[in-house]
C-alpha cells in the first residue's frame, strides 16, 4: 500500500468532515462539543484548504484574527465561544505563523497575507520574549482576570521543536511583507542549538512518541543526526501494521502521531513514510472522518470521537506524501526558505551559557 491508497475524492471527504464540525464562529473544536485550541484549530484550517473546504479555511483564519488576546496569544481552552482555560501555551500561539505561510503558498492571496501580519508578529515576538537562557520556549504562561501572570518557565520539547518551525516561516512572511524581524532569527538560531545540544534541558516526556519525532518534524535536527534519533526509538513506539504508540508504555496507536511520524520520515528522504500512512487507514470511517486511536489487545477505538485534528493531520500528510500542493513544502520545512545560521547560534548561545554560569 502507498500513500495513493487515499484518492482525491476521499481527502475531500475528509475535509467535509472537518467543516461538518466547524463552529458557527469559524472555531475547529476536536470535535463536537469538545475544546477548540489554537494549533489544532490552525492544523484544520491548513487541512480546510488543502481538502477544497476554502470558505471553511478562511472562516478558520478569521477566528485566529478575531480572538487573538493583546499579548499575542489565544486562550488555551475555548469551548462553544466561552474561555475555559485562559493560560497562554506558546507552542499553540506561534503556530500561526505555520498557516499563514501555509496558506500564501497555496493562495497567494496578499490581502490575506497583510491582514493576518500583525496577529503573527504580534504570537511571535510572544514566543521570543518567553525564550529561555539555554535557548528553548517556556511553554506556558497564566492568566487571571487582570491578564497574564506567572511564566512557567520550563520547556517542552516537542512543543519548543514546533515553534522551531514557526519562526522559520514567521521569518518567511516578514521577507515578504519587507519588514525583517532580526530578533526572531535570533530566537530561531538559539532554539535550533538548545534541540539539537541540548535536548536534556527539555523537560522529560520521553514517553510521549511527540518528543521522540518532533525535532526532526519541526526541522531542526535533519541528516544523520535525524536518522539516528528516529531509529533510537523505532521498535518502542512503532506497532507494524497499525501506527505508533501515542505513549509508550500504553498499548494504543493514535492516528495524528503516525501521520506526523510519516511526514518527519518524508523530510529526510525515508521510504518507510508512505508504509506509516497507509498503516493508520484502519481509523477511516465511512463518511471521511477518523477515529482518534486504536487499543489494539481490546480491538476497539478510543476514544468513541472522531476528531477534527486527525483528519487534519491525515490530509497534511497525504499532500507531503505526493506533493499535491505548494503548501507540502511548509510542512516539510523544505519551502519555507529560511534557515538559520550555525554560526551565530553558537556564538549567542555560548554567551549565553557564560551569563548563566556567572
Amino acid at each position: 500500500m502507498t500513500a495513493h491508497v487515499i484518492t482525491p475524492k476521499q481527502i475531500a471527504q475528509t475535509a467535509a468532515s472537518i467543516a461538518s464540525m466547524q463552529e458557527p464562529d469559524g472555531a475547529i473544536p476536536w470535535t463536537i462539543g469538545e475544546h477548540t485550541d489554537a494549533w489544532n484549530h490552525v492544523e484544520g484550517a491548513m487541512a480546510l484548504l488543502v481538502g477544497g473546504e476554502t470558505e471553511a479555511a478562511e472562516a478558520a483564519y478569521d477566528w485566529c484574527l478575531r480572538n487573538q488576546r493583546v499579548d499575542g496569544s489565544w486562550p488555551m481552552k475555548l469551548v462553544a465561544g466561552e474561555v475555559e482555560d485562559a493560560s497562554t501555551e506558546t507552542n499553540m500561539a506561534a503556530y500561526i505563523a505555520v498557516g499563514v505561510l501555509h496558506h500564501w503558498s497555496i493562495r497567494q492571496d496578499r490581502e490575506f497575507l497583510e491582514r493576518m501580519w500583525p496577529v503573527v508578529r504580534r504570537a511571535l515576538d510572544l514566543v521570543a520574549d518567553l525564550q529561555l537562557p539555554f535557548g528553548g520556549i517556556a511553554w506556558s504562561r497564566e492568566w487571571d482576570a487582570n491578564g497574564p501572570t506567572k511564566v512557567n518557565a520550563q520547556a517542552l520539547l516537542a512543543g519548543s521543536s514546533s515553534i522551531y518551525q514557526a519562526l522559520r516561516c514567521g521569518v518567511a512572511i516578514a521577507e515578504l511583507m519587507d519588514e525583517p524581524q532580526p530578533h526572531w532569527e535570533l530566537a530561531g538560531g538559539r532554539l535550533r542549538h538548545a534541540l539539537c545540544k541540548h535536548r536534556e534541558q527539555f523537560l522529560d516526556k520521553s514517553e510521549f512518541s511527540m518528543d521522540w519525532y518532533y525535532p526532526v518534524l519541526g526541522g531542526a535536527v535533519r541528516g544523520a543526526a535525524a536518522e539516528e534519533m528516529l531509529a533510537s526509538r523505532w521498535d518502542t513506539f512503532v506497532e507494524d501494521g497499525l501506527g505508533i504508540r501515542c505513549v509508550s508504555a500504553n498499548p494504543w496507536v493514535t492516528g495524528a502521531e503516525t501521520c506526523e511520524l510519516a511526514m518527519a520520515l518524508r523530510a529526510i528522504g525515508d521510504p518507510r513514510a508512505e508504509k506509516m500512512f497507509a498503516d493508520m487507514q484502519h481509523l477511516r470511517n465511512d463518511d471521511g472522518g477518523y477515529w482518534t486511536g486504536y487499543v489494539f489487545p481490546d480491538d476497539v477505538n478510543w476514544p468513541v470521537e472522531h476528531t477534527t485534528y486527525t483528519a487534519a493531520a491525515v490530509i497534511l500528510a497525504w499532500d507531503v506524501l505526493n506533493d499535491v500542493t505548494p503548501g507540502a513544502g511548509v510542512m516539510t520545512g523544505h519551502g519555507i526558505g529560511v534557515e538559520f545560521g550555525e554560526i551565530a547560534l553558537e556564538c549567542e548561545c555560548a554567551a549565553d551559557e557564560r551569563a548563566v554560569s556567572r
